[in-house]
């Protein structure tokens, strides 16, 4: 069974703003679980609640050219997968997110279960909405943060650039790329970003 799309409040739509969705009480995978399907993509971000709209088609292409290249490097040679959206990612109780690309190394496989990733996988990249783009920059960077994911990139299609947020220390260190950028952590995976754009 494929992951699924969720829906808030009672089937109720909830375009993402960057106002937090109230809740008596922090949302939780269980919560989340239970959001009917709507075409959106939801998200639990420190216990509150976020949906945003489908990705336009340009974003996919980016998506999907980022990938075939992880794809190559990660996944034929037997290092690890590659998944793209939607999937579920349960960073923490209260922190649920669907990353436009996961990369999971061989050695942390024991996080993937039928439905979900539960743990921190190695690499999650986004690609900026334009609707929303202070949703992966901020929000999402003080999350991932946070919860210790070891490596970041935050893809501008606009800009043709890519930042690359890598851990140490329990803080991000920031670069940033236009022509080239490669994994900071193994398997090293290098992604010709003149193929991207």
């Amino acid at each position: 069974m494929g992951p699924r799309y969720h829906r808030s409040n009672g089937g109720r739509c909830i375009a993402m703003t960057p106002e937090k969705m109230a809740r008596p009480s922090p949302w939780d995978y269980k919560a989340y679980a239970a959001i009917p399907c709507d075409g959106r993509r939801h998200e639990i971000l420190e216990g509150d609640h976020f949906a945003n709209p489908a990705p336009n088609l340009y974003h996919q292409e980016i998506s999907r050219r980022i990938q075939f290249q992880l794809y190559q490097q990660i996944e034929i040679p037997e290092l690890g997968v590659v998944i793209n959206a939607p999937v579920d990612v349960q960073l923490t109780d209260n922190d649920i997110v669907q990353p436009d690309l996961v990369v999971i190394t061989r050695q942390r496989r024991h996080i993937m279960t039928p439905v979900k990733v539960k743990g921190i996988p190695d690499l999650l990249v986004e690609i900026l909405s334009p609707s929303n783009p202070e949703h992966d920059l901020d929000t999402k960077r003080r999350v991932y943060e946070r919860t210790g994911v070891p490596e970041y990139w935050i893809v501008s299609p606009d800009e043709h650039r890519v930042i690359q947020l890598v851990l140490f220390n329990r803080a991000y260190q920031e670069s940033t790329a236009s022509d080239q950028i490669k994994m900071a952590i193994p398997p090293h995976a290098s992604i010709d970003l003149t193929r991207v754009w």
